[in-house]
């Protein structure tokens, strides 16, 4: 790591704020004047995740399954002042997802951020899987994050810059038992980041992965309504013991797709109050 020396003067010695030498400036968070596509929108994780990128400043194209359905996202997006446009977007549909980009990006006038956060998790013994269980978890979970990648990418790459955050899991780092190819996916997803930013960064477009633990989202809640299974994931969860709330995820994605992240690319960040450091 190349050396840095702080230099405090005047009255910001006085203030205890200094100045790194040879730093432009100091990290930002702030995302006003960018337009970003969050897929599976309406609820969850991708709900946070699409008020927060607003919150920072971004106009947010919503990915929903059902378009007539966003449960007031729109509104509550365009109330902080963002603009917000819903589109059709089921990810099994490879037309979906091409339309969906190109109408988000002649919109806004351009795409700076992609977040790719639709996902299944289907339980079944290894030994049970069928064929069609299968192929539906790689089809939503990995095909359609590459093929939204790649579409979101022939945009960027115009530009000459984007960021791209695809949600993987701690699935994709630990053996869950009756979710072997969710788990499956998740790891995919976790490789398939580094080779993009590999072959990508060299056009100014970063690419990265989160991977949360149990979040508090509609999509988990009977899992966690099982006291004992509840009790089980917090006891696993090592470091906080407690489970992790959407906007806890949002606030990882939204420093991604920030210039505060400006060196970082072909990484995934786990969120998992340290259920993989034990």
């Amino acid at each position: 790591m190349a050396n840095v020396s702080l230099s405090i003067t005047g009255d910001n010695a006085q203030a205890g704020v200094g100045k790194l030498v040879g730093m432009a400036e100091f990290p930002r968070f702030d995302l006003t004047g960018r337009t970003a596509l969050v897929t599976g929108a309406a609820r969850g994780l991708g709900r946070a995740i699409s008020l927060a990128l607003a919150h920072a400043g971004a106009d947010v194209a919503l990915g929903l399954r059902d378009v007539s359905s966003d449960g007031g996202l729109t509104a509550e997006i365009e109330a902080m002042g963002r603009r917000a446009l819903p589109l059709q977007m089921d990810v099994s549909s490879l037309q979906q997802i091409q339309d969906s980009i190109d109408a988000a990006a002649e919109h806004f006038g351009r795409l700076d951020i992609l977040v790719n956060n639709v996902g299944l998790a289907e339980v079944n013994p290894a030994e049970l899987v069928s064929e069609a269980e299968y192929d539906r978890q790689f089809s939503l979970n990995v095909k359609s994050a590459f093929f939204a990648s790649q579409a979101a990418a022939r945009v960027m790459l115009k530009q000459r810059g984007g960021s791209i955050v695809t949600l993987s899991s701690q699935a994709g780092f630990v053996a869950l038992p009756g979710v072997s190819v969710y788990c499956m996916t998740k790891a995919a997803l976790v490789h398939m980041t580094r080779c993009l930013a590999v072959e990508w960064g060299k056009h100014g477009i970063r690419v990265n992965a989160v991977a949360p633990t149990f979040i508090a989202t509609p999509g988990n809640a009977d899992v966690l309504a099982d006291e004992t299974f509840r009790a089980d994931v917090v006891e696993r969860i090592a470091a906080l013991h407690r489970i992790g709330e959407p906007m806890e995820v949002a606030g990882a994605v939204v420093f991604l797709a920030s210039d505060a992240a400006s060196m970082v690319t072909g990484h995934t960040m786990l969120i998992d109050g340290g259920w993989t450091a034990r």
